[in-house]
């Protein structure tokens, strides 16, 4: 075998920031799978017809396209060195026991698949193994990260795909290995990773959106927008949902390479695994970075927000002071003019038997009484500050 990788599925060139250098990341492929009319809607039950494409393959090249999940199983055994790729859309418990008797899977492994909501996980049950992943895409309405469930149950002559959310879309991942025929004659293996690799792909985007919304968030921070820490801690969960379903994948990556020799993987295979390994590794470490990012802009934001209020509380401080001062002018010049006013009040009354009624000194002894007492009041005040 050739050691150059396909066209059709080699893995796509990336820049640091983990986007693909073509530019494809900003137009994300559509969906060629019949759309089902809940898959606009937020309903998160089990599909009717949930069959999204059955198929039956031999040297790479699709040779029968089953009506129905019964009519697949029936005619797998009887179609030589044939595999099969069937891919369910939220299905009804039913469906999946009647392809787990009919693949011979393991309970638990359907177990999960029937629940869903599982953490990104493989495990091996004999020989089939049984892959959860967890696809995300970045919504540019809203600027929220959209997460998505898949499992795989992956043997020596079939995939099933088992998808509990719109995304990912496996319809482009179909038609890659379809239009390299000699990737997918390799065998459920080459569905594996190229579905891998469709997921780690699709982790691009939301990288770049999730950088974009911490730069955003950093010019609100230094802009004193009140509501920037409402937008941090949104941020900080996606950003660790995002972490838990992007570093499982390391460990998942590990293992099948782990399996390599034991199980004769292709060596066009172990080439092309290696590399999604190395993307999602990159994926990992931006993720990484992203939590750390969000980590300062809080500790930054907070460290803002103490400062804004010591400064409203010097401002309150020096308005409380500067009010005191007032009062203090006020206060002090209330009482040098009480003064005269106690004395004149005092010889404003009319009695007979006041003996300074008919004092010839009475009048100035009074005037400069009120003079003394106010001179003396506003000396006190003055050396107090008061005025």
């Amino acid at each position: 075998m050739s050691d150059r990788r396909p066209r059709g599925l080699r893995p796509h060139k990336r820049d640091q920031n983990g986007r693909r250098v073509d530019g494809s990341d900003a137009a994300p492929e559509r969906s060629m799978e019949p759309r089902h009319p809940l898959d606009d809607t937020t309903e998160s039950g089990p599909v009717e017809n949930s069959v999204i494409d059955a198929a039956l393959y031999r040297d790479g090249r699709r040779i029968d396209t089953p009506a129905t999940l019964t009519e697949a199983y029936r005619k797998l055994p009887d179609t030589p060195d044939a595999m099969a790729w069937i891919g369910l859309y939220r299905p009804a418990e039913d469906q999946l026991l009647a392809a787990a008797a009919a693949f011979g899977l393991h309970e638990l492994a359907v177990e999960d698949a029937v629940v869903a909501h599982q953490r990104p996980k493989l495990e091996r049950y004999g020989d089939t193994l049984f892959v959860v992943l967890r696809a995300a895409r970045y919504l540019d309405d809203s600027e929220e990260v959209d997460f998505g469930e898949l499992h795989l149950f992956v043997g020596p002559e079939f995939v099933l795909t088992v998808r509990h959310s719109q995304s990912p879309d496996l319809s482009t991942v179909r038609a890659r290995l379809e239009a390299d025929p000699e990737l997918l004659r390799l065998g459920p293996e080459a569905v594996l990773y190229a579905v891998l690799d469709s997921v780690v792909d699709g982790y691009a985007p939301v990288i770049a959106g999730l950088q974009n919304d911490i730069d955003e968030i950093e010019t609100e921070v230094f802009g004193g927008d009140p509501k920037v820490s409402r937008r941090i801690y949104e941020l900080s969960r996606e950003v660790v949902e995002f972490q838990r379903a992007t570093r499982p994948l390391l460990s998942i990556l590990s293992a099948l390479t782990a399996g390599f020799e034991k199980y004769g993987t292709d060596q066009e295979l172990r080439r092309y695994l290696r590399d999604v390994d190395d993307h999602a590794t990159t994926v990992v470490e931006r993720v990484d970075g992203f939590r750390q990012m969000i980590a300062d802009i809080l500790a930054v934001n907070a460290t803002l927000v103490t400062q804004a209020q010591n400064e409203e509380m010097k401002q309150l401080a020096e308005a409380s002071n500067a009010q005191n001062d007032e009062i203090k002018k006020i206060s002090a010049w209330a009482a040098i003019l009480f003064a005269p006013t106690l004395i004149g009040t005092v010889y404003g009354m009319n009695f007979e038997s006041m003996p300074e009624l008919k004092w010839v000194f009475g009048y100035p002894f009074a005037i400069g009484l009120m003079g003394v007492v106010c001179v003396g009041l506003y000396m006190v005040f003055k050396r107090r500050d008061w005025l």
